[in-house]
């Protein structure tokens, strides 16, 4: 019970920080924050994504092109251009770790007023730090773990953000439902999205792409967008005008 309930926490808490900080805030500036704020939320990424830390800025100069070139040769994540998720999520790897090291000729529109914090991000994307949380939760699991299949799920959690990644990057392009008829294959992946936090709306967020509120339909709810909603109450983010605060 320990294991599963550390499992459920990891998922939800790494998926938060990857749709609320590197998406909504990093690819699109959806909200803004202060300097203060962004640094405290890369220390939550580092923290909840762990060994699968992920940059906010290359990972918004991705989502960026992702969103500029949606099945096409140059997506860097499109289905049509992989046999299969493992061959679509090595190449999706490979591309972001071309731009994370500064190998890749990245367009100028894809970089504008992204975050970026240079040593928090080398220290948390380092090899010493990614094989310190795997240490880490290898040692939980050797703790808690009541049953030996309980190891199995040891993997996901190394891998937690590709894998997030590739459950809408693959999935919510082949199933599922549209709302909106767009010029790629992007769909709404479940009509209920108590699995992806908002993130399988994923035919709703490409028609509108600058929408902090990826629900559309009355049953559609996006829990992450009510959580940035009472963030802009508290002044600790700033909707910005065109996410209109009352928008369902």
């Amino acid at each position: 019970m320990i294991i599963l309930i550390f499992f459920i926490a990891i998922w939800y808490l790494s998926l938060f920080m990857q749709t609320f900080f590197h998406h909504r805030y990093a690819a699109h500036g959806m909200f803004t924050m202060n300097r203060t704020w962004e640094k405290i939320f890369y220390v939550f990424s580092w923290l909840f994504q762990g060994s699968s830390y992920l940059s906010p800025h290359a990972y918004g100069i991705l989502h960026r092109q992702h969103h500029a070139y949606a099945d096409t040769d140059k997506d860097p994540h499109s289905p049509r251009f992989s046999s299969n998720v493992f061959a679509m999520m090595w190449k999706t790897k490979k591309r972001f770790l071309d731009i994370e090291e500064g190998k890749a000729a990245v367009e100028s529109r894809f970089t504008k007023n992204l975050p970026y914090w240079k040593g928090m991000e080398r220290f948390a994307a380092s090899w010493g730090s990614r094989v310190a949380w795997v240490a880490v939760y290898t040692t939980f699991f050797i703790l808690f773990a009541s049953h030996w299949w309980l190891f199995f799920l040891l993997p996901v959690i190394i891998v937690m953000s590709p894998v997030h990644g590739a459950i809408i990057n693959w999935f919510a392009h082949k199933l599922g439902y549209t709302n909106f008829k767009v010029k790629d294959t992007s769909k709404n992946f479940l009509p209920v999205d108590f699995l992806m936090l908002g993130e399988s709306y994923h035919n709703n967020h490409h028609k509108f792409g600058g929408r902090a509120n990826f629900g559309k339909k009355w049953y559609e709810i996006d829990p992450v967008y009510w959580v940035i909603r009472v963030f802009h109450f508290l002044h600790i983010v700033k909707l910005k005008k065109n996410n209109d605060l009352n928008y369902m």
